[in-house]
């Protein structure tokens, strides 16, 4: 039996409806094993500004710090996103998060489950097959160099930095990560024209010296942003800068079917943070039909990677196939083959996969 603590952040808009599911899902498995896993909240996003004031609380940061590992929702609100003037936003309380708990590997497993072959825009025949796991450096680039506004206001400017030793680390733990997949690493930048790209090359390059098995391919980010729709298995593990990885990993979950299917881990020094890639959908937010699978195998991420788990992870990921070969789907992933009856709801589909776990 193992005692382990987990910190639930919510945050922002469909983020509250998910992780209640994400909870209940380590909530049987630890029945099941004999775990015991207890249990904090924390305020992050809009409602923390709203409560506080401020959009990552030092409370929270703490309870943060002292947890085993943070399954985590969204943040996110329409509020700010059409007010570009507003000083406090939810996202600052994110960036803070990974960067007071150190958080610089974002991982983003692009697995299709066959029967989501008919939910994504591109051919069956095409992604049949596909599995990519991301690698998205998370404390560097635009999101945190120096930005701001000059020549009264009429011109704005946003700093990209990085350095050897960020490139490294987290180019490390892809080398690593492809040596336990098919040994294939393709290495993400814009080297003909960004200067940070060209460090972050020469570091990949650097690194590739170590690690003789791993074949590794080098490309820029607009090509890879087409061959991953034209041909998704050729990658197995990619490694990419920070706005780089924002981008190509929501475009890649067409690959999967819906972006209601992509869980990610944010790990790095400390507690590791689990979370959805899709953010706080506010329009989608209280009508109950949010999709609760991502948040579900953010959950199996978790039991993973933090608490070394794999045979409860396995379990967790083996149910959410389950309940997909059964026939039932939300309403993001089905397409007109889907009875009725079998399109479920949020609640409905953590039930689901709750009865096959």
């Amino acid at each position: 039996m193992a005692k382990k603590h987990i910190l639930v952040v919510p945050g922002d808009g469909i983020g509250q409806e998910v992780t209640l599911v994400g909870k209940k899902v380590l909530d049987k498995i630890a029945a099941r094993f004999g775990h015991e896993f207890t249990y904090d909240e924390a305020l992050i996003g809009h409602v923390a500004i709203e409560a506080t004031g401020n959009p990552l609380p030092d409370e929270s940061l703490e309870k943060m710090r002292n947890s085993d590992a943070v399954l985590f929702g969204a943040v996110g609100h329409p509020k700010y996103d059409n007010d570009p003037s507003a000083k406090v936003r939810p996202e600052q309380g994110l960036l803070k998060m990974r960067k007071e708990l150190g958080l610089y590997a974002n991982l983003r497993p692009i697995k299709l489950f066959d029967e989501l072959l008919g939910a994504s825009s591109i051919k069956p025949e095409i992604l049949k097959g596909a599995d990519i796991l991301f690698f998205r450096e998370l404390t560097g680039d635009i999101y945190f160099g120096e930005k701001g506004r000059k020549n009264d206001g009429n011109t704005a400017f946003d700093v990209a930095e990085y350095s050897r030793f960020e490139v490294e680390r987290i180019g490390r733990k892809a080398f690593e990560a492809a040596r336990t997949r098919r040994k294939k690493l393709c290495s993400v930048d814009k080297a003909n024209v960004l200067e940070t790209s060209r460090l972050w090359r020469e570091e990949i390059q650097k690194l590739a010296l170590e690690y003789p098995d791993v074949e590794v391919e080098y490309q820029f980010v607009d090509s890879t942003a087409m061959i991953l729709i034209k041909d998704p298995r050729r990658f197995d593990v990619v490694v990419t800068a920070n706005l780089f990885g924002d981008i190509l990993t929501d475009e890649a979950s067409q690959i999967a079917g819906s972006m209601g299917m992509l869980a990610s881990a944010s790990i790095g020094d400390g507690t590791g943070v689990y979370e959805p890639i899709h953010g706080s959908a506010h329009d989608i937010t209280g009508k109950g039909i949010a999709n609760p699978l991502a948040s579900v195998l953010s959950a199996a991420l978790l039991l993973d990677i933090s608490f070394g788990m794999k045979e409860e992870s396995d379990l967790v990921i083996s149910a959410v196939d389950q309940v997909l070969k059964a026939g039932y789907r939300t309403v993001d992933i089905a397409d007109k083959t889907i009875a009725k009856e079998n399109i479920l709801g949020t609640e409905a589909m953590g039930e689901a996969v709750l009865k096959f776990l």
